[in-house]
């Protein structure tokens, strides 16, 4: 069965059938954000009883995946300058977003920035197997790899959606937005070219949003809640468990 179906989804890619293979792997990337919620729910139930312990794990958790996974992944595949300068102005945004939304009475605007920072992290990934969808020589493991990745993506937003007390109508619409994002960035990146100068900045403001945020909002916000043993344990938990993602996924 497993075999039949890699042959089927490398038909589809290898015959550039774009909007259909867009649609195919926008639901796959909705399958994996699922997954990854279900996991932080487990997790959640666990720590029913700490939101700043849940929000502490996510913290390091974020931390974890882009020491091991985003920013490895951002030196080797992009210039340094240009990451640099997304970072440079991710920070930037995140000080005009926090200010904005704490004078308009929003006291938790960590969703809302790991959100942003999420889908601006998707467009070069989208981008470059859009690019990669006209060529024969496709490798169905990029794609399987690339919808692997998010399983971590629907884990955070699930872990801090959860701590926060949000809605989970709200989440449930951010991973059907965040699918249709990705769809649409794999159309653009098979029809247009967007230069690696350009890709590389748009990564660094990722970088940089989910940095900060995970520092300063996650871990800095929560830490004195709680124990210092307490805390670290739950940092220490979630930088394990970005461990275990980056091995198994």
């Amino acid at each position: 069965m497993h075999i039949f179906c890699k042959q089927k989804l490398q038909f589809i890619l290898g015959k550039g059938m774009i909007k259909l293979s867009a649609l195919v792997l926008g639901g796959l990337l909705f399958i994996s954000v699922v997954i990854g919620a279900g996991i932080a729910w487990l997790v959640a139930k666990i720590f029913q009883h700490s939101n700043e312990g849940l929000a502490l794990l996510c913290g390091g958790f974020l931390v974890g995946i882009l020491a091991l996974d985003i920013i490895p992944s951002a030196l080797y595949s992009y210039k340094l300058p240009g990451i640099s300068l997304g970072i440079l102005i991710g920070f930037m945004f995140l000080l005009l977003v926090n200010k904005l939304l704490h004078s308009s009475n929003q006291h938790k605007p960590s969703v809302y920035l790991l959100t942003i920072a999420l889908f601006i992290h998707t467009i070069p990934l989208s981008l470059t197997i859009g690019n990669l969808l006209g060529d024969s020589s496709f490798a169905l493991s990029i794609t399987t790899s690339t919808i692997l990745h998010h399983i971590p993506e629907g884990f955070a937003l699930t872990s801090i959606f959860l701590s926060q007390g949000q809605k989970l109508i709200g989440l449930f619409l951010c991973f059907i937005s965040l699918s249709i994002w990705f769809s649409m960035f794999i159309w653009i990146g098979n029809q247009l070219h967007l230069s690696m100068k350009v890709q590389s900045v748009l990564l660094g403001v990722s970088i940089g949003l989910i940095a900060i945020t995970s520092v300063k909002e996650f871990i800095l916000r929560n830490i004195h809640v709680v124990s210092i043993r307490s805390a670290t344990t739950f940092i220490v938990m979630g930088y394990l468990l970005s461990v275990v993602f980056h091995i198994v996924f």
